[in-house]
């Protein structure tokens, strides 16, 4: 069963403790989702559904914690840095769906894009997020034709699906939300369904909702 078929109940739990883990991580506090047991005690509380249903929900949390962990096991559940370009097109091909951000260290778009995955790889552990560098990358820079930063493709079963060039896709502006982000990822297919609950649906990285728009969409060439 994919993260896309749980029954509803089962995902706002799971997507409630991810959100927590995030916040957990990002105040540098233990990570709160590595615990079945506080998950079905969740459940239980939740749980006000005939004993059939109950049990059926407690099995897809068992289930879907376990396939989580195995995830994380397989190097997902991260936002992780590549230094060749091998390992960048080794890693769309060794897991069905894979995100590579082709980013410059000096670019300040590129750090939004960063701050935006950091959260998003925790939650979507069925994705591999990664990003390379384009000076470690000129083969592929070429490639696929990379001439504006940040560059964001999407690739389902070793295919590119997907580009994102700059924030042109994503309003123009440098405040959108991480929700808006995924919910572009979702179009693509690369990601499977929202995540992003509560406040953080609302809430930019730069901690507001109204903020001014700001245009600054770096090529590289």
């Amino acid at each position: 069963m994919s993260s896309a078929e749980l029954d509803p109940k089962v995902a706002a739990i799971i997507d409630r403790r991810a959100e927590k883990s995030v916040a957990a991580t990002a105040a540098g506090k233990a990570d709160l989702s590595d615990d079945e047991d506080d998950l079905i005690a969740e459940l239980e509380r939740d749980d006000s559904a005939m004993d059939a249903f109950r049990e059926r929900r407690m099995q897809e949390l068992h289930d879907e914690f376990h396939r989580a962990r195995h995830m994380k096991g397989q190097d997902h559940g991260h936002y992780a840095e590549v230094v060749n370009e091998k390992e960048a097109m080794d890693a769309t091909t060794s897991t069905k769906y894979a995100i590579i951000h082709f980013y410059h260290a000096d670019f300040r778009r590129c750090k939004i894009i960063d701050t935006h995955f950091e959260t998003l790889a925790q939650k979507h552990f069925d994705t591999k997020f990664i990003r390379i560098n384009v000076e470690n990358a000129p083969f592929l820079v070429e490639r696929l034709k990379v001439k504006v930063l940040p560059c964001v493709i999407s690739f389902i079963d070793g295919k590119s699906v997907d580009r994102l060039e700059g924030f042109d896709k994503l309003g123009n502006t440098d405040n959108f939300s991480t929700a808006y982000l995924e919910s572009y990822l979702i179009l693509t297919g690369v990601l499977q369904r929202a995540k992003t609950t509560g406040d953080a649906q609302r809430k930019t990285i730069f901690r507001t909702e109204n903020p001014a728009d700001q245009v600054d969409d770096d090529d590289w060439e």
